[in-house]
């Protein structure tokens, strides 16, 4: 899936995206260059700042790019707001088929409210309400005056990503996945996603245990039971939500990564927005970016890099206290990276 590499450097597109993105981009490079330097970056813009440059914040050279590599890391983007310009993370998902999301969630700074925290959330990325399909009814003199949104899931991209999510289960040594639905009253928009899961639950009997739970009871037993889920699967929108919420659980948005897969090319992004508040000013949290890192890592079969990165970044928090403000300390962006670096 992976370009050719350079020498033994896998070849793919680097994104450096807004506001904090090239900074935590920059933090990146300082521990994946002290790893050995696996990959060789095409450097290209999207967001706000290829829509200056280029006047579209996804260009065409940043999709070629990808389409060549075939894998990418990215910073957070920013869609500029009007000028009919669509989410450049819901383009670049379309752009390449990449229909599973994928975001882990680990306990990296023990005694926090919740701890042991060892989840995965598998969402699909490319139906579900997301599809976009919105419109308005004008009555009398308000153009706006009722908003209708379709959503769309299919059965066959339901059945592809619970495979992906049993499959995911099955390699990592996963015990149960639970599929997340709303089928009592979404009867056929999510109702087509709990037939798929239970259907295909039957193939890996004996190996992954099936769960189901409704959205909203899903939502409520996260925070009051954590522990008791390990891999849930759900739909676009329920998925969006949710992963936020488990993030929460270990930390925030700055302690989680993404991936978003699909069977020609792979994208890999820190979850959390650009942060323009605090953008150039050298205190923003690296660990999302990082950890995406390590996700890439795996993909392209590097794993025992990726366990490196994931351990560095574990002994320069606990061990050597480095930690950015978000994480209760003084860090800098750079100053915790260079604390990485060393620990690899």
């Amino acid at each position: 899936m992976a370009g050719q590499g350079k020498g033994d450097r896998i070849e793919a597109t680097l994104i450096p995206g807004d506001g904090i993105g090239p900074e935590i981009v920059d933090a990146a490079r300082i521990v994946l260059d002290a790893l050995g330097a696996p990959f060789a970056w095409d450097l290209r813009q999207a967001g706000l700042a290829a829509a200056r440059e280029a006047g579209d914040p996804l260009p065409a050279a940043t999709l070629e790019s990808i389409r060549r590599t075939g894998l990418a890391l990215k910073g957070p983007l920013t869609t500029p707001v009007g000028g009919g310009f669509r989410s450049v993370n819901v383009r670049l998902r379309e752009a390449f088929g990449l229909y599973a999301n994928l975001r882990p969630v680990r306990t990296i700074i023990p005694g926090q409210r919740y701890d042991h925290i060892d989840l995965v959330l598998v969402r699909e990325n490319l139906e579900g309400l997301y599809v976009g399909f919105e419109h308005y009814v004008p009555v009398g003199d308000d153009p706006h005056a009722v908003a209708i949104a379709s959503g769309v899931n299919t059965r066959a991209g339901a059945q592809r990503i619970i495979h992906y999510a049993f499959d995911y289960a099955v390699r990592h040594g996963r015990r149960k996945v639970t599929v997340v639905h709303k089928a009592n009253v979404l009867k056929a928009l999510t109702g087509v996603f709990l037939e798929a899961g239970r259907a295909i639950a039957k193939q890996y009997a004996g190996r992954v245990q099936m769960d189901e739970r409704i959205v909203d009871a899903c939502a409520m037993q996260l925070v009051l039971d954590p522990w008791q889920f390990d891999v849930i699967v759900t739909t676009n929108l329920f998925g969006d939500i949710l992963s936020d919420e488990m993030a929460g659980l270990v930390g925030g948005l700055g302690l989680a990564p993404g991936a978003n897969i699909g069977d020609k090319a792979a994208i890999f992004e820190a979850v959390h927005g650009s942060a323009p508040d605090i953008a150039g000013k050298g205190v923003a949290n690296p660990v999302s970016l990082l950890l995406a890192a390590g996700l890439m890592l795996d993909h392209v079969g590097r794993s025992e890099l990726g366990d490196r990165l994931r351990g560095a970044i574990d002994a320069a928090i606990n061990r050597d206290q480095v930690r950015t403000r978000d994480m209760g300390g003084t860090a800098t962006t750079r100053e915790f990276a260079q604390a990485v670096a060393r620990r690899v």
